[in-house]
């Protein structure tokens, strides 16, 4: 009785492991097991889409795609010999260390090594181990080199060693470009091939955008021309050439120098994948001249005709300011304070329009903020608190000294004046073309009113009477209304100014009556001649010829 009592309680305590047991695989383990056991009948992989191309006005490819290679690895697959490590690192020329920690892992299948070659490809191949495997993927290409590269951006890795956009238009547009991935979940058979007739489930991956720019690559490739030899000419350290539309603020060539080369990025000293003209600040020096003329005048504050008498410095504070050259011209009306680029007449004009209305049109023309341009890395370079300010800081403002800006807000302040007095917003893409046909236009900001057509119409005479009469006008393109202005300002070192350090700039538009371009030119530290009007502007005129050559404008 008790034998039969003590096989009866063993059969209950099997039975009740047994259960126990079931019920810890098809409840608690359930979910665990049925993605491994999907894992082996069933493969699930990401379909990358392909990234946008990025194309000139005229549908010139400045940016594509070229194929290139993942090595993946199936793990459980691999030697037990880590030797062939060794093998793959002297193949990609890549260190042992990050291929062997990316290999140490539990997943099944890995990403080694992204962006190989057709010859790496080769290479490995031949070497027969046992669990790698390629697929195939789209890496950038950049059939312009490396001159545009600041303005471009390049494509590099995230965290994850996902392809992503940094800097330029390929980090600002990065999403668009990308696309979204999608995916494929198929049936799969004891060798891991897929099964053609077995279930599968297929997301499609969205293929990234065409970005249309407005740059046109014959002004482009003429601008990166002109400006390498006006830095070697003038021997300065840098450069920077920015070329717009200022009616619609359509940027159609922007170069700047020293440079890097996107495909080999990584080799480059990181500072050099910032764009000056939209991340860097200077000082513009006289080329402000015509904001503080305009706002002036169109405060009625004064008039073209308006005189002062110029006999010597002027002291603001306790500070004096002279001339430029030391000289003053007695009598001197306004039209000739910018043909002789007068410190002092400036002087003269910001006492006439005080600290208030100056500050006021200094936001109006969009200084202290973004211009909305559609570059990654655009700073806005604040404007002091208006508390702050005193009768000096009007003073020197006035001329373009003791306030800083970027190139792309200065380029846009000056459009203004040559787009009858409205302020836009500037432009590298023009538009965005999907691969549902579907075009979505980039340009339809609209621009405000900051000035009176009338005053515009002033400051644009004046200007030109500036290029006519000037020191630059020894370079000029005979036969062309140019409207436009020099400036030379010192680097500020350890809170003072260098005189033997400067930025030499110009900026101007043409034809005066009826502008096809503005553009502004700035060297930084020019050895042969530290002013504008000797370095800057005549490297304007330069290219200048060759936009009224390709854009067809005749002498007037």
């Amino acid at each position: 009785m008790n034998r039969l009592r003590f096989i009866g309680l063993l059969f209950m305590l099997v039975f009740l492991l047994i259960w126990v047991r079931l019920f810890y695989w098809q409840v608690i383990q359930r979910d665990r097991l049925a993605t491994q056991a999907q894992g082996q009948y069933a493969s699930e992989y990401s379909v990358f889409p392909t990234r946008g191309k990025i194309l000139s006005v005229d549908n010139a490819v400045i940016v594509t795609n070229q194929p290139a290679y993942i090595l993946f690895a199936e793990t459980k697959k691999l030697p037990s010999d880590k030797n062939y490590i060794f093998e793959i690192a002297k193949a990609l020329e890549i260190e042992e260390a990050s291929i062997a920690a990316t290999l140490d892992t539990q997943k099944n299948w890995v990403s080694v090594v992204r962006k190989v070659t057709t010859e790496q490809k080769q290479l490995i191949e031949e070497l027969e181990i046992s669990g790698l495997g390629f697929e195939q993927e789209n890496v950038r290409f950049y059939p312009e080199g490396s001159a545009s590269a600041a303005l471009l951006g390049f494509v590099g890795g995230d965290l994850s060693g996902e392809p992503k956009g940094y800097f330029g238009l390929e980090g600002y547009y990065d999403e668009i470009l990308t696309g979204k991935p999608g995916f494929v979940r198929a049936e799969k058979d004891a060798h891991g091939v897929p099964i053609p007739i077995g279930s599968q489930k297929r997301i499609e991956a969205i293929e990234g955008a065409d970005l249309v720019l407005n740059i046109d690559v014959g002004i482009q490739n003429a601008v990166e021309q002109h400006l390498k030899r006006g830095i070697e000419r003038y021997e300065a350290t840098s450069g920077a050439v920015i070329v717009m539309r200022p009616t619609t603020g359509a940027i159609v060539a922007m170069a700047s120098f020293p440079s890097y080369d996107q495909r080999d990025y990584a080799n480059y000293d990181p500072k050099l994948y910032k764009n000056s003209i939209v991340a860097d600040t200077f000082e513009p020096g006289s080329t402000f001249k015509v904001i503080t003329m305009a706002a002036a005048i169109n405060e009625k504050v004064i008039k073209p005709t308006t005189t002062y008498m110029e006999t010597g410095p002027v002291v603001v504070q306790g500070y004096k300011i002279r001339t430029w050259n030391e000289q003053y011209g007695g009598k001197t009306n306004m039209t000739e304070v910018l043909e002789r680029s007068s410190n002092v007449g400036m002087v003269f004009i910001s006492q006439k329009l005080g600290i208030e209305l100056f500050y006021k049109y200094l936001r109006e023309f969009g200084f202290g903020a973004y211009t909305g341009i559609d570059l990654q890395e655009e700073v806005s370079s604040p404007l002091r608190k208006r508390d702050s300010w005193k009768e000096i800081d009007l003073a020197t403002s006035s001329f373009g000294q003791g306030i800083a800006v970027t190139p792309i807000q200065l380029i846009r302040g000056v459009a203004a004046i040559a787009n009858q007095g409205e302020l836009v917003v500037p432009k590298i893409a023009n538009a965005m073309r999907f691969e549902d046909n579907r075009v979505i236009d980039l340009m339809t900001e609209q621009g405000k009113r900051v000035i009176s057509p009338a005053t515009a119409s002033i400051v644009t005479e004046m200007m030109v009477s500036s290029v006519d009469n000037g020191d630059a006008r020894w370079a000029k393109p005979k036969g062309f209304r140019i409207a436009g202005k020099t400036g030379t300002a010192q680097i500020p070192v350890e809170g003072r100014y260098d005189p033997d350090r400067t930025i030499a700039s110009f900026i101007g538009f043409a034809p005066a009556n009826d502008p096809e371009f503005i553009m502004l030119v700035i060297l930084k530290e020019p050895q042969t001649s530290p002013w504008g009007s000797e370095t800057a502007a005549p490297l304007f005129f330069d290219i200048s010829r060759d936009l009224f050559a390709y854009l067809n404008v005749s002498p007037s």
